[in-house]
């Protein structure tokens, strides 16, 4: 009952290649574990979880870590993006595209010059 209520938490983590997924119903709750690639990705099953059961859930408990904690995400640049709408993806903010560049000027030397393909580091805030 409780895990077809989380099963786009569920399906979420498979889409983001979760490593180390374990997940057991017990007692009317959903235990979930596993390991996040990156920050963002965490955040992403946190804000689902949230979404369904609300702010404070009280039938799941989940334990997610972090695989690598040097970077918020990792990006791969597609056709038609700018630093901007990137910054706004992960920061909800176009104009931290600034904190984007500084992050990857090894491979940039233009903010407004990205080609399709780059892997950007989305740096922690």
């Amino acid at each position: 009952m409780v895990r077809a209520k989380y099963q786009d938490v569920l399906d979420l983590g498979e889409k983001l290649n979760i490593k180390e997924g374990k997940v057991e119903e017990e007692n009317g709750k959903l235990k979930v574990w596993g390991t996040a690639s990156t920050q963002y990705e965490k955040n992403l099953l946190w804000d689902e979880i949230k979404r369904i059961g609300g702010e404070n859930p009280t039938d799941i408990m989940a334990d997610i870590k972090v695989e690598d904690e040097s970077v918020y995400a990792r990006h791969t640049v597609a056709s038609g993006e700018t630093l901007g709408k990137i910054a706004k993806q992960y920061y909800g903010e176009p104009g931290k595209y600034q904190k984007i560049f500084q992050a990857n000027t090894d491979i940039l030397k233009n903010p407004d010059l990205i080609h399709p393909g780059q892997e950007l580091i989305i740096p922690n805030l």
